[in-house]
């Protein structure tokens, strides 16, 4: 008997079917764990975002507290904070919706975007560095301005004795900075200088029921401490983005190649 014979190519392409199929499975299993994990870190981005933005709100409160409505390059470190959180929040959604359609142009906008927010990231860390002996001095100069103002204005009252209160500080340098504010002296300070606030209790203290330490060294102080916070947690999320960009990145070639990711 004849043998039929198979049309040309056939076994060649029966042969390469056998080759690519547990190829092709074990990288669309390897797919299926970077989208897995892109997901995850997605996640990571949001909870990134939220924290960056509370860090900069907190610290613009602070500011705003201490230092008058002057732009400068200190006062606005917080709002480029803030801006950065809000943008990254937007990427991650970008990124989100990418993977889960496995949209090629989305994934690659994700990747550039995030590029480029771990570049403004690094341009904020070293303008917070450069800038924070300015913040320093802003802070000084606008916080004795207001004492100048304390007797006479009481929007500037109430945000000093609030200020004083909360940090548990008594002038800029020392309680002795308000002995140069006219109508207070030697031996007046505001009530909420006291360690135990009550009316007139600043009249004729004793530096044993005041606050001694100026608000300057004590808001450096609570600044110096976040943001080694702030560095430590931009590390982490530096980390965090360039796993981002290198997941994306593969699902980006995976799209690109043609194989179905589920």
């Amino acid at each position: 008997m004849r043998r039929k014979q198979e049309p040309r190519g056939g076994s060649r392409q029966r042969d390469r079917n056998a080759l690519s199929g547990p190829a092709a499975m074990a990288v669309e299993g390897g797919m299926k764990c970077v989208k897995f994990l892109l997901y995850v870190l997605l996640l990571a981005f949001c909870a990134c975002a939220v924290g960056l933005i509370a860090i900069g709100v907190a610290v613009q409160v602070v500011l705003k507290q201490a230092i008058t409505h002057e732009t400068t390059a200190g006062s606005l470190l917080p709002v480029v904070i803030i801006a950065v959180g809000a943008f990254l929040f937007l990427v991650a959604f970008v990124g989100c919706c990418g993977a889960c359609k496995e949209n090629y142009c989305l994934m690659i906008t994700f990747a550039v975007f995030l590029s480029l927010i771990m570049l403004v990231e690094v341009a904020v860390a070293i303008a917070g560095y450069v800038f924070r002996d300015q913040v320093k001095s802003e802070f000084n100069k606008s916080f004795r301005q207001q004492m100048e103002n304390y007797l006479k204005d009481n929007k500037t009252a109430t945000i000093l004795d609030k200020l004083q209160k909360e940090n548990n500080c008594c002038g800029a340098s020392n309680y002795t900075d308000w002995e140069s504010i006219p109508g207070m002296g030697k031996d007046r300070v505001p009530d909420s200088c006291c360690v135990n606030i009550t009316a007139g209790c600043g009249n004729n203290f004793k530096e044993s029921t005041i606050h001694t330490q100026g608000c300057l060294e004590t808001i450096t102080t609570w600044l110096r401490k976040n943001v080694l916070l702030v560095a430590a947690a931009a590390l982490g999320i530096a980390f965090v983005e360039v796993l981002g960009v290198i997941f994306s990145c593969c699902l980006v070639k995976s799209i690109r190649s043609g194989y179905e990711v589920m």
